[in-house]
């Protein structure tokens, strides 16, 4: 331990500055002061006097001790700045108690115990818990003092919220003022412990946010909370304590929960490839987040117009207010409940509805929990209090329901109280139509999820499916010279040579938009304006006619937003073009994304149609881009709909990283891109892929899945692979993946070894396929 050479004598005690170099340890004859920090033994926390944003005044604090960006995750004096720290020092007592001194010797912030320790020190965990201990005991349990259990506005991992049932401390955060001002803000994250315990956000006694009550797997409110790769979580409620905790996997990630000052619960993940905090997620993600929007037996959809309506069985107690969109008034039931008469209407998918005045028994089955709630005349809705495995337990409602909203993907049911004469045939009806609207809005749901890559995955699949019924696709255009006969057998315009060279200013390099596997593309514009991209096949070019017919007759019968359209093509002597619209975003490899965020898929000239019960074929000519091609295309001229899986999954993850398989470079290994990508997902650090815009605007849970599916499409054995109608299956629901294999041509040696077998070219069979692949741009 290093120690300034300077002594400072109070209180009649010997009292040593700790240096920045020091322990994470101080003890009674240690102190801190301007200027010196403690850090923690992994070297993730420092303590130690700072000044937030552009605030000048001084704080002691904790803050991540290796990242580029202060941030504070806990402030002693939040309530007491000092406006000149000098002088200023923190200390420990003989009895257990951290104080902060200023220059005079007056109390500015001290800790409080309950029981007088014998030997304290005080130690900065690598947790980020600063904890005052008896020497020698590393049992949490036994702690005189630790400042998890007075939060500021973060929740770190393995933080509890929530309360100590002896004891009676709440452990809860409070927002800060404003960036530059820890003192506490209107914001408040709270576990309450009335009724059935759930968390609330609250603006000053204003309740904004509820989360519901936990229901064995996750809080019923919040249905995006569920197992994932990054941390863990859990609900505790015992004679000693309620509260909440998550724990992160890896520990090497820094992650934290604010309480934000416009009452947003935010969580952040730090990115050492940005230097930055990314936005991980919000818990009040829309409008029905609000608290009791829709009154008193009301219930939200966000997926309605308007989104809220009266629970079924009940209208609105002042029309006039609903007409005007104010649902504050709430509902009333159309008839009223006789107690003796009374059944229950079953509510699935439901945020359950706000428990401070509600009863629970964690024994009861559901059979026994309806027949508690019958005897009660003022009880109004019963549920199960854990859902998992068939549901347990028993909790009921007296009164009024109060905020309660519909998720698509929630598993809880609730039972309303009902007088019997409503349940006739009509409120069947009624729920037969509810269950058809939820169904349209989990449709459209799955068709949203999985943004940019479930599109081409759409497409992909139904191009694939066509190309099933299509056998005889590949026949039809021949090599007549008749103009009219090829009009009619391509069923599209056909623009004559010296119109294309005129328009491309005679395939001047200026004009010049990229280069494809079979030739050169360019610009065009025509007399009247028109501007288009010009494909014109390579004299050089292994494509012949057949291919060139081939990706004609695909894009004519296959339209979609996310295809070029094809405009025509030029068929004269030995010139072969196809005429495209023109994308103002030049190419897929150069942007990855194009105009409007609307991927466009152009170039079939490689496509093969299988036979409706063929699966796998071999082919005599292997042709394509290497990077994409799959393994046993690329080595043997095996060729199936799983190869067109390897192309799609290459094609995934280039769009989340933002590079190219083919040339990828990276300075701490030599792995191409699918080896990069399997590295990071190995070690849980695949966030680490996401770049570019994705990065900035993602949903981050969607493009992690992204990934995973990706490395689930480039596996190296073809059997491992998904078909594309699961890969679109993947992509529009949670369900959990499989672990991905490793890919195949897992480094760059094995792409040139690639190449090398294209340039060969070796025949495999005479039945004269080539490999279906799709170029993008």
């Amino acid at each position: 331990m290093k120690y300034f050479p300077m002594l400072l004598f109070c209180s009649s005690l010997l009292l040593i500055i700790v240096s920045s170099t020091a322990t994470d340890t101080i003890n009674t004859t240690q102190f801190v002061r301007e200027g010196d920090t403690i850090v923690s033994a992994g070297g993730t926390y420092e303590l130690g006097f700072f000044s937030p944003g552009k605030s000048k005044n001084r704080y002691l604090g904790i803050w991540y001790s290796k990242i580029s960006v202060q941030t504070a995750v806990w402030v002693a004096n939040r309530e007491t700045p000092l406006n000149d720290s000098s002088g200023v020092i923190l200390r420990l007592t003989n009895q257990g108690i951290l104080v902060l001194l200023n220059r005079s010797g007056s109390l500015i912030w001290s800790s409080n115990i309950s029981t007088p320790a014998r030997n304290p020190v005080a130690q900065l965990l690598d947790s980020g818990n600063l904890v005052v201990k008896e020497e020698g005991d590393d049992n949490l349990e036994n702690s005189l003092w630790q400042s998890f259990e007075h939060p500021g506005d973060t929740f770190m991992p393995d933080m509890k919220q929530g309360r100590n049932r002896i004891t009676g401390m709440d452990w809860y955060m409070t927002s800060w003022k404003s960036p530059d001002d820890p003192s506490r803000g209107n914001i408040t994250y709270i576990l309450v412990p009335y009724g059935y315990p759930e968390i609330l956000v609250m603006e000053d006694s204003r309740v904004k946010y509820r989360s519901g009550p936990w229901n064995g797997m996750r809080f019923s409110g919040t249905p995006h909370l569920r197992p994932n790769p990054v941390y863990t979580f859990g609900f505790v409620f015992n004679d000693k304590e309620i509260f909440y905790r998550y724990h992160l996997l890896n520990r090497s990630k820094l992650w934290r929960v604010v309480a934000s000052q416009n009452g947003d619960i935010t969580n952040f993940v730090w990115v050492d490839k940005t230097q930055s905090w990314l936005l991980y997620g919000t818990a009040n993600t829309d409008n029905c987040e609000r608290y009791s929007l829709c009154g008193a037996n009301g219930i939200c959809s966000i997926s309605n117009s308007p989104v809220c309506d009266c629970l079924n069985g009940f209208v609105p107690k002042i029309q006039k207010d609903w007409d005007a969109m104010d649902w504050s008034s709430g509902c009333v039931r159309k008839i009223p409940l006789n107690c003796s008469g009374d059944e229950f209407r079953k509510l699935s998918g439901a945020k359950l509805p706000e428990t401070k005045t509600s009863w629970f028994n964690k024994s009861m089955n559901l059979e026994e929990c309806k027949s508690t709630c019958l005897k009660n005349c003022s009880c109004t809705a019963y549920s199960n209090l854990d859902i998992r495995d068939g549901g347990s337990g028993c909790l009921l409602w007296f009164g009024d329901l109060i905020d309660s909203r519909i998720f698509i993907e929630n598993e809880q049911d609730i039972y309303i109280r009902m007088a019997a004469s409503e349940l006739d045939a009509g409120d069947a009806a009624k729920d037969n139509a509810k269950s058809n609207v939820k169904r349209r809005i989990m449709v459209s749901t799955a068709l949203s999820t999985g943004v940019l890559v479930l599109i081409i995955a759409v497409v992909f699949y139904v191009w694939k499916r066509k190309q099933q019924k299509n056998r005889n696709i590949s026949g039809g255009l021949g090599r007549s010279s008749n103009y009219k006969h090829k009009k009619e057998a391509l069923e599209l315009p056909l623009f004559d040579f010296d119109t294309m060279a005129f328009a491309t200013r005679n395939f001047s390099d200026e004009n010049k938009l990229g280069e494809g596997g079979f030739g050169l593309v360019y610009k065009g514009t025509l007399k009247d304006g028109r501007e288009m991209a010009v494909k014109r096949l390579s004299k050089n070019s292994r494509q012949g006619l057949d291919e060139f017919k081939n990706e004609v007759k695909n894009i004519v019968k296959l339209q979609h937003r996310n295809l070029v359209k094809l405009l025509g093509c030029c068929i004269e002597g030995e010139e072969k073009m196809l005429i495209y619209e023109f994308l103002p975003n030049k190419s897929l490899d150069f942007f990855i994304f194009d105009y409007e965020m609307n991927p466009k898929i152009s170039d079939f000239g490689l496509a093969r149609c299988f036979g409706g019960n063929e699966t796998e074929a071999n082919t005599n000519k292997v042709a394509g881009t290497y990077g994409y091609i799959s393994p046993e295309y690329a080595k043997y001229g095996l060729y199936s709909l799983k190869s067109d899986v390897f192309s799609f999954g290459v094609l995934m993850l280039e769009i989340v990283s933002g590079y190219r398989n083919r040339g990828f470079c990276h300075p701490d290994h030599q792995l191409n891109l699918l080896g990069h990508a399997w590295r990071l997902f190995k070690e849980g650090r695949h966030v680490e892929l996401v770049g570019g815009l994705i990065f900035e605007t993602c949903k981050l849970s969607e493009v992690l899945r992204s990934i995973h599916i990706g490395l689930l499409c480039v596996q190296e054995n073809a059997k491992d692979r998904p078909n594309m109608s699961q890969v679109v299956l993947m992509l529009g629901n949670e369900d959990e993946l499989p672990q991905p294999k490793h890919p195949g041509f897992f480094t760059e040696r094995d792409l040139i070894e690639a190449s090398h077998s294209l340039s060969q070219n070796k025949p495999c069979s005479a039945n004269g396929c080539s490999f279906s692949l799709l170029e993008a741009r």
